[in-house]
């Protein structure tokens, strides 16, 4: 199937999953996972109507935004963020989504106040407390909004899970449930500097089930551009 075609079931599918779940589809927004796709991939999925395009590598965000391949729709960085490349994202995308540890968050509000500008971004958990991924506890996230006044040039506009891997048809509920639930929580404190608008949760295979949780935001990659090659032997 074409990008466009998959494109038109995905948002199908957000519509159906949208309406069993009591909620208006146009809540939920369609972030194109690009990772290993060319700037003409970019150009079909944003001509296909996604919301978004989310980008996990900093090399490849430079790339292809000199090619002009995001013109149409934002851009979010989705990926582990390194802080020696904080200055090659801050200000070139609309949302950083991955920001998963103290160091990182000081120092995009140092690049953002340099550049004078004001980084919208998501803080990532880590729900499923693995040691294999990045991101903040649970019980990291409220102490930390509670400091987000001391970060003027940060605004916090949500929050951002990769659940364990699960093959099981809503194997990861109670992970979705515990973020939508944690978004209440810091919804209800009325935190300066943060808004929690923003719940980016779901994948290509198990985006249905984000949303019946409460996901705004769902991340799809091989269900919109296909299997990704993985293969780099022919690469320098």
């Amino acid at each position: 199937m074409s990008i466009q075609e998959n494109v038109a079931r995905i948002r199908a599918d957000i519509e159906k999953a949208a309406i069993a779940a009591g909620r208006d589809p146009k809540e939920i927004q369609l972030c194109a996972a690009t990772k290993m796709n060319d700037a003409e991939n970019v150009r079909q999925a944003i001509a296909a109507g996604v919301d978004c395009s989310g980008e996990n590598r900093v090399q490849e965000l430079t790339q292809k935004l000199s090619e002009n391949a995001y013109q149409g729709a934002p851009v979010h960085f989705i990926g582990h963020l390194q802080t020696n490349k904080v200055k090659q994202v801050v200000g070139k995308v609309d949302l950083i989504q991955s920001v998963d540890r103290p160091k990182l968050l000081q120092c995009i509000q140092e690049e953002a106040a340099r550049q004078g500008i004001v980084q919208d971004i998501l803080l990532e958990i880590n729900i499923g407390e693995e040691e294999s991924k990045s991101g903040f506890s649970r019980s990291d996230i409220l102490p930390l909004v509670e400091k987000m006044a001391d970060f003027p040039n940060v605004r916090v506009r949500g929050l951002m899970a990769i659940p364990p891997i699960c093959e099981d048809p809503g194997g990861n509920d109670k992970f979705f449930l515990e973020i939508r639930n944690l978004a209440v929580d810091i919804t209800e404190k009325k935190y300066d500097n943060v808004s929690v608008d923003i719940l980016s949760m779901g994948m290509s295979g198990d985006y249905a089930d984000a949303i019946r949780c409460g996901s705004t935001m769902i991340r799809v990659g091989t269900a919109i551009f296909g299997a990704r090659n993985y293969d780099t032997s022919h690469q320098k």
